[in-house]
């Protein structure tokens, strides 16, 4: 990883910059492909499917004997977690459901507010380096509480047309309708425009690459609206000589895993935690399943040693990072100096219990 010591601040921008394509070249891609399934339904998406998968499709609905099936292949063990976290996760979005809200502000005007679930929702998760199952139950689960009525996921398929049995599992778990094998940009498109095989949707939720991410912005444009324009997964953690340097290290790891294009950095202002958590890295590295992905990512990321906290939650709120993790003797100091971390906040507190503060939803 990449090591710098108190960067002087008109050095910033250039560090913190992040491991991004051109626009140009990415939209012209995207409005290509939007453009011919348009056009053309089904027969643009297989085309790009092949393209862009390796695979040949004679349908994209997964069927329920596939779902059936990936049912056996998913071990006890992991189903017991998918079900633990999908009632987690169930308790905090059924908290946040409130009555209808109504008001006089003066005579004769009365305001009100009420809360009305989305009719058709669509749900992209990447495929490829991993099964992101936790998308599904981040995004299903408050879907179904919504009262959504139409719940349809697309995922990309492997070299054999198939999708991960774990997904198939979580998406029957989690009351998603349908789910196509289809992924990237010709997903986005399918989910816009509708296709013979693939319904229009109202809203697409989920994260993707910057393919995915632009293809997304560009569905605003036929109607269709977007959770957010998320970019390549990216993490900051700020932590002093209180912190865990093995801990410190899986973070950064489990973030840089995602993909080639993410991006993870250390803000310390101990320079024994820059050095212990280098040597962290480098160890886990040998052991990691995903170790060329993760390799890949750190070449994009950086330990980044400043001389006092005030310094360290400056160029924080400069980056604004999409996952910001404190592991320090002063938590509340960078947690009330934060202004621009906005997606999520994990607060990692010294009894090693985890609280996390998600904006997401």
């Amino acid at each position: 990883m990449n090591k710098l010591y108190n960067p002087k601040r008109e050095e910033w921008e250039k560090l913190l910059q992040r491991p991004t394509q051109a626009l140009e070249d990415i939209e012209q891609t995207v409005n290509d492909i939007f453009s011919e399934v348009r056009s053309k339904g089904d027969s643009a998406v297989s085309k790009y499917t092949d393209l862009f998968d390796g695979i040949k499709l004679d349908s994209f609905k997964v069927t329920t004997e596939e779902i059936e099936a990936a049912f056996g292949k998913v071990s006890s063990e992991l189903k017991n977690a998918i079900q633990l976290a999908k009632s987690n996760i169930e308790k905090f979005h059924e908290a946040q459901k409130t009555p209808k809200v109504e008001v006089t502000t003066t005579k004769g005007v009365e305001c009100w507010q009420e809360k009305r679930p989305i009719q058709k929702v669509g749900l992209y998760i990447p495929g490829g380096s991993a099964p992101l199952f936790s998308t599904i139950l981040m995004l299903a689960t408050p879907a179904n509480i919504a009262g959504c009525k139409e719940i349809v996921l697309c995922t990309p398929p492997d070299k054999n047309g198939e999708i991960n049995p774990v997904i198939l599992y979580t998406a029957a778990l989690c009351g998603v309708d349908k789910v196509f094998k289809i992924g990237g940009i010709q997903a986005i498109a399918a989910l816009t425009f509708g296709t013979e095989t693939v319904p229009k949707m109202y809203k697409i939720f989920g994260p993707g690459n910057q393919f995915v991410t632009v293809a997304k912005q560009l569905a605003t444009k036929f109607h269709v609206a977007i959770d957010m324009p998320a970019g390549p997964s990216e993490l900051l953690v700020v932590a002093d000589d209180t912190a865990d340097a093995a801990f410190v290290a899986s973070d950064l790891l489990s973030q840089a895993e995602h993909g080639p294009d993410s991006q993870v950095i250390l803000i310390s202002t101990s320079e024994q935690m820059i050095e212990a958590v280098e040597r962290e890295v480098e160890l886990q590295l040998e052991v990691l399943p995903r170790k060329e992905m993760a390799q890949r990512s750190i070449a994009n990321s950086k330990l980044i040693y400043l001389e006092n906290k005030e310094l360290a939650m400056e160029i924080i709120n400069e980056y604004g990072p999409e996952h910001f993790i404190v592991c320090t003797a002063d938590n509340d100091f960078y947690i009330e100096k934060n202004y621009k971390c906005w997606l999520c906040i994990y607060w990692k507190l010294h009894t090693g219990k985890c609280r996390r503060l998600c904006f997401r939803y």
